[in-house]
């Protein structure tokens, strides 16, 4: 289907159509090897549309993965600190590594659900708080923690001066619940904890908007079926 190249570049997380048509005018955009002009069609699907040189994937070429992250292992800023740790780009089969990038992070010393994935676009909506899209987590905490310590998480507090969104809160027993974040700050979860008087002891993440998988080992990862894929788009609004 023919959509303006300016849409096409938003739509695949390039650039904002503003930028987009800069990229045009610029001409640093080309399609089928032609310079592109300002207000030009193309059909993402079936021409080739690169960027500084670079050819624009189409939707059928990403990738998907999930991996089940072990706790020591790093996910922040990969690409900056191989030298102080192994990191989730260690744990990528050689054939997919340079292709697919971990979305979000996990802290070094958290473990569970990860998406890998090169699809930019779907990457912006999981982690820009704007579109509030659920991330789930189990946290089990040091002692007992009281009904009114889980009634300050749901509500949100203040952090580093900054508000934190309210939350889902489901106690499992006596130091373990189950809380759901629309949001991703620097770890989060035990700034909120340790703010609450109920330090963490251990934090793994259980879902991602609506991928989760309790059977995948730690350190194990697996491409989505079409249809944890389909859910995923949709349920962003892909």
């Amino acid at each position: 289907m023919l959509e303006r190249l300016q849409k096409i570049l938003s739509a695949r997380g390039i650039a904002s159509r503003r930028k987009a048509e800069e990229y045009i005018i610029q001409g640093l955009v080309t399609v089928n090897g032609t310079a592109a002009t300002l207000g030009q069609k193309a059909d993402p699907e079936s021409d080739k549309i690169e960027v500084s040189g670079k050819v624009m994937q189409a939707r059928h070429e990403m990738l998907y993965y999930m991996m089940n992250k072990p706790r020591g292992i790093i996910t922040e800023n990969v690409s900056r600190v191989a030298s102080s740790g192994k990191t989730v780009l260690d744990l990528i089969p050689l054939n997919l590594r340079g292709k697919i990038y971990p979305v979000g992070r996990l802290d070094k010393e958290s473990e569970g659900l990860l998406l890998l994935t090169n699809d930019g676009v779907l990457a912006y909506r999981l982690t820009h708080p704007k579109f509030d899209h659920e991330k789930e987590y189990e946290v089990t905490v040091t002692h007992i923690i009281k009904d009114g310590q889980i009634r300050k998480l749901e509500q949100g507090m203040t952090i580093s001066g900054e508000k934190t969104k309210p939350a889902r809160v489901r106690r499992l027993d006596e130091s373990r619940f189950r809380i759901a974040l629309t949001e991703g700050k620097n770890r989060q979860i035990r700034r909120m904890c340790q703010k609450v008087g109920a330090p963490v002891a251990l934090l793994r993440r259980v879902r991602i908007v609506t991928l989760q998988d309790a059977s995948l080992k730690p350190g194990a990862m697996r491409p989505l079926s079409a249809q944890e894929k389909e859910e995923l788009l949709a349920a962003t609004g892909m």
